[in-house]
């Protein structure tokens, strides 16, 4: 699995997330990746940051913040680049709101970033128990243990809850397990193990059209370019008009729009970002009562 920083085309561990985009809401939203890719602030902006930021924490300790004014002051922490004191606050907001669990992933994270490995392996395994199937954490996981060259326990662990989200009959959840595993045997080197996978998925889950994507983009890496605009038209035929919009979103993204057959619509180039300012980056929002 790449790095969050990598300028790889190839979305690697990131699969199941990239390929929600295109059937449904993304499953990451940008909230926990955020602060990665918060702009550079401005002198002035970030003195006006920090001074809110002093006003906000004064209030936090003092027990008087709202629950809108420890988010708040999370976010300029972020935008800050202050990790240890957004993570201490973190600890607090995912203690005091388990059912936040986007908060205890976002300390996972920043824990990592921080390159405390251990500590963010402690508040996966801590989601995990509440979540045992929450594909983020599960995602985040797998990158700690293949960055920590523990590759095959990771399979070995996937590949059991793969099994279990497939008996008696295959579970929802078992679709994001499944592409989380295919995208790790490639990296591990084992592509046509994937490609049996991919295959079980599709033929799983008729309507969902991220395997055939996910195989689509394995077999143009192989430089089989029939095969992969094969199971792009696959794709293509198990969502909508709008919901295909998307996908061909992906598609190009990926790196498959030279996959158009001629008499074929072009793929859509993704939407361009929108213009970033000094504002910090979104923190996950209280589910609503």
């Amino acid at each position: 699995m790449p790095s969050r920083t990598s300028t790889v085309p190839r979305p690697g561990l990131l699969l199941p997330l990239g390929a929600a985009v295109l059937v449904a809401a993304s499953l990451a939203g940008g909230w926990w990746l955020g602060q990665r890719h918060t702009p550079a602030v401005g002198a002035r902006s970030r003195s006006l940051l920090e001074s809110q930021a002093e006003q906000l924490q004064t209030r936090v300790n003092s027990g008087s913040a709202s629950e809108a004014e420890r988010q708040r002051l999370l976010e300029l922490l972020l935008a800050l680049g202050q990790q240890r004191q957004a993570t201490v606050l973190l600890e607090q907001m995912a203690d005091q709101q388990p059912e936040r669990w986007q908060l205890r992933l976002l300390l996972a994270e920043l824990r990592r970033n921080g390159n405390d490995r251990s500590g963010a392996e402690r508040e996966l395994r801590q989601l995990l128990n509440l979540r045992p199937d929450r594909i983020e954490a599960l995602q985040l996981m797998t990158l700690l243990q293949l960055e920590q060259g523990r590759g095959s326990q990771a399979q070995a662990q996937l590949k059991a809850r793969l099994e279990k989200a497939s008996k008696p009959t295959p579970q929802p959840q078992a679709i994001g397990i499944g592409l989380l595993l295919a995208d790790l045997l490639q990296r591990q080197g084992q592509r046509a193990e994937a490609a049996v996978l991919y295959g079980r998925l599709a033929a799983d889950f008729a309507k969902d059209p991220r395997p055939l994507l996910a195989l689509a983009l394995l077999r143009q890496e192989q430089g089989d370019g029939k095969g992969a605009q094969d199971a792009l038209a696959q794709a293509r035929s198990r969502q909508p008009d709008q919901a295909s919009l998307r996908l061909d979103q992906v598609a190009s993204t990926w790196g498959l729009s030279s996959l158009r057959k001629a008499g074929t619509p072009s793929l859509r180039a993704p939407s361009p970002a929108a213009p970033t300012g000094s504002q910090p980056p979104p923190v996950p929002a209280p589910p609503a009562p």
